[in-house]
């Protein structure tokens, strides 16, 4: 009976495959929960491997920021290098680059040990390799780095960030208006995909930093220090981009500047590096976070360094900066002094004239600013610099009573005012007070202002502004190409929109008078009453005055009764 039985103890055998991909799960679970880092969200096991799907923890946190990866198990031999060969497909690294950081797994059985590859690092060495690989049905993954949980760590990072990265832009996106999303957009700071291969790294940081993408490697900071650590020298092109930023007001993180003192500090104790740029660099941030008492003392010093002293491209824009640092002070004297002495070492320095010409725009002496301004010619990729000068040389045609030209500087910046948030609001002012020094003025200032409403369809003042200008060249007896009646229909399409009583008041009065000049004594008694309803005051006396002068229509008893 018993022989009869052991034909249902005939069963199948465990693939030995399977068994190598069980060590492998084990071995990745263990290391995931030894790490504190990551969990295990999801485990597929294939023919090929297991997919796994893992996601960053923070603080005990859930964050749902998760990464793929092509888990595998092998008991073959390693090479003689000591790393690990698996052949995959093709087809299932395109599966992985899907999503960035996506990464393959390979447990070697014989010596109990997890390794790590990248997707994108088996990508870059066949595009670099010179052979026409996306026709091949196989690939080789070569594992040559351990799987640790220091590891782990800086791939939590450097994904949480460009996670959260992508996020921000996404909500960004997504709160804004329609109108303004096109403006977003133009003002977005271009992506950068930060490898997670330290050498590949430095190498993009340092060119990026030598094309003086100063905002690019400031939205990628973190991927950055992710990946190099605060403490490899190759960061110093990244504090150097975020002290840049700061030094031109537009650095959003301080505590980065901060650091950034730190680093080069350490670096001065090194001596590796050329001590009078090292000053330097530690005076820009100083002068970045407001500190300008610590950064005289520190372009000083940089100003001490034979090397630093004898370059009169790094000397003079140490003087330049130093001049800076006291015209903040309040010491003038010191501050131009220094600003000379950075023209004298290279007369072509355009932070230099930029910095003179802001000196005479402030006493007042435009011919001596414009001089300045015309040799402030900057050819780095910042615009904001250019753009800059331009509405500078603006302010001082104005003052030196050339409109025309000054209005041409306007229009060449205003195609750039979607990139530069201070355009508008800058020219804005500037045309408020000079569009009708004169009738010149006037006419330039109406197309100014027409654009400013287009792009600003709120507004008050450009509202007011537009109106102003054409009453102010009806007034100043231009041609307006409008009659009285066609006009009232702009008028009052745009008066709605002023919410300052006064500032309504007085163009209803500027109207009143326009209609006062052709004759028409109804409509002008109909806008100063506008005026008197609106403002009181003063406005009641002209309001007296054309009820008066209007008796032949209405009659004097209603005219007085009009007045009670």
């Amino acid at each position: 009976m018993a022989d009869d039985m052991e034909c249902f103890d005939d069963l199948p055998e465990r693939a030995s495959n399977h068994v190598t991909e069980e060590k492998a799960e084990t071995a990745f679970q263990k290391c995931l929960t030894e790490s504190g880092l990551f969990i295990l969200q999801r485990a597929d096991r294939k023919d090929y491997g297991t997919d796994c799907e893992i996601e960053v923890v923070e603080d005990g946190r859930a964050t749902n920021i998760r990464i793929h990866v092509q888990l595998k198990g092998t008991e073959r031999a390693l090479n003689a290098d000591g790393s690990l060969s698996v052949e995959i497909s093709r087809t299932n690294l395109n599966y992985l680059l899907m999503h960035p950081h996506s990464f393959y797994a390979a447990y070697h059985v014989p010596t109990a040990t997890l390794r790590i590859c990248l997707a994108e690092a088996v990508l870059r060495k066949y595009e670099h390799a010179g052979k026409n690989w996306t026709q091949q049905q196989s690939l080789t993954v070569n594992f040559t780095e351990d799987l640790t949980t220091e590891r782990l760590g800086r791939l939590a990072e450097l994904s949480s960030s460009a996670t959260r990265a992508a996020r921000n832009r996404r909500v960004e996106q997504s709160r804004a208006a329609p109108g303004d999303l096109i403006g977003l957009l133009r003002r977005a700071v271009p992506e950068v995909h930060v490898p997670d291969d330290p050498d590949s790294a430095r190498q993009l940081l340092e060119h990026l930093y030598d094309q003086d993408a100063d905002e690019e490697i400031s939205a990628a900071f973190d991927r950055f220090m992710a990946v190099l650590g605060p403490e490899d020298d190759a960061m110093g092109c990244a504090y150097m981009s975020e002290i840049n930023l700061g030094m031109s007001e537009r650095s959003r993180f301080p505590d980065r500047i901060e650091a950034a003192v730190i680093h080069f500090k350490r670096q001065l104790s090194s001596g590796r590096y050329e001590q009078g740029s090292l000053h330097y660099t530690i005076g820009n941030a100083y002068s970045a976070l407001g500190r300008e008492d610590c950064a005289t003392e520190a372009y000083k010093a940089a100003l001490l360094e034979p090397a630093f002293a004898n370059s009169l491209s790094l000397a003079s824009q140490g003087h330049k900066n130093l001049g800076t640092s006291f015209e903040r002070l309040g010491d003038e004297v010191r501050a131009v002094n220094h600003y000379r002495e950075a023209l004298r070492m290279n007369p072509l320095l355009p932070e230099a004239h930029y910095a003179l010409a802001q000196f005479y725009v402030r006493k007042g002496e435009w011919k001596s600013a414009l001089e300045h301004l015309d040799q402030a010619v900057f050819t780095d990729p910042i615009y904001a610099k250019a753009a800059g000068v331009a509405g500078w040389r603006a302010n001082v045609l104005f003052n030196m009573g050339e409109g025309i030209a000054a209005f041409r500087e306007i229009n060449n910046v205003l195609a750039q005012a979607d990139r530069e948030p201070w355009v508008w609001p800058f020219f804005a002012r500037l045309v408020a007070s000079f569009g009708r020094a004169t009738a010149e003025n006037a006419r330039q200032a109406q197309g100014f202002w027409h654009r400013y409403v287009d792009a600003h369809p709120d507004t008050s003042g450009g509202r007011r502004e537009m109106l102003l200008a054409t009453l102010y060249l009806r007034a100043e007896g231009q041609d307006i190409g409008q009659t009285y009646m066609e006009f009232l229909d702009k008028f009052v399409r745009h008066i709605k929109h002023i919410d300052n009583t006064e500032e309504a008041a007085f163009l209803w009065d500027r109207l009143g008078h326009w209609a006062q000049d052709e004759g028409n004594w109804l409509e002008a008694e109909r806008c100063f009453r506008m005026a008197y309803d609106l403002a009181g005051g003063h406005y009641g006396y002209c309001l007296v005055c054309r009820s008066v002068n209007s008796l032949t229509h209405i009659g004097y008893n209603e005219a007085i009764d009009q007045q009670k």
